[in-house]
């Protein structure tokens, strides 16, 4: 990428860096937090050599694993639904679609930023 003056790093985060938690995953959160402080770290290192930095932060997504536990408690499962205004839980290929757009030259203004993609978890309060 530096030798080519161009690239886009794209880092994966979490809405939980942004929010606090009410189930403990301090070491989970604390880390989510530090990959968007080096995201702004990184892209005001590398923005002059063409190269734009930007974090991901996806709220819950269908996963094996998450579907695995929820499947098995169901309270949890209503629990996670309920604070979310789309009443869903997030798809692997949307969280693709905003890295294909980081990745691709339609954001080539985009640097240094934190993109909340969650359904809208993250701005639901009650």
């Amino acid at each position: 990428m530096v030798e080519r003056h161009a690239g886009s790093i794209i880092n994966v985060s979490s809405f939980v860096a942004i929010l606090g938690c009410s189930i403990p995953q301090d070491a989970y959160t604390a880390s989510k937090g530090a990959v968007l402080a080096l995201t702004r770290s990184l892209a005001v290192q590398f923005a002059p050599r063409g190269i734009r930095t930007n974090a991901i932060l996806p709220g819950p997504v269908e996963t094996p694993l998450l579907m695995d536990w929820l499947l098995n408690d169901e309270a949890a499962k209503k629990l996670r639904l309920a604070r979310n205004p789309t009443g869903r839980f997030g798809k692997s290929d949307e969280i693709a679609a905003l890295a294909v757009y980081l990745a691709s030259d339609e954001s080539a203004w985009t640097n240094g930023a934190s993109l909340v993609i969650d359904g809208g978890i993250s701005v639901n309060y009650f």
